[in-house]
């Protein structure tokens, strides 16, 4: 039973960010910028993506 997978990357800097929007982009497992991170496609994993969507894109 494989569950879906969802591809994000980090495209914008986190200067100058809420703490908070900085903290659910570690929480998303992407630490520098165009970092790649593959994760579990749940609703809050897709919360978080929305949350910070102006600084990451997904990519698959």
């Amino acid at each position: 039973m494989s569950s879906k997978q969802i591809t994000v990357k980090l495209t914008r800097s986190l200067i100058g960010t809420k703490e908070s929007h900085r903290a659910t982009v570690r929480g998303l497992g992407l630490r520098r910028l165009n970092s790649v991170s593959t994760l579990e496609d749940t609703p809050a994993i897709r919360g978080m993506i929305n949350k910070v969507s102006y600084l990451v894109k997904v990519v698959s």
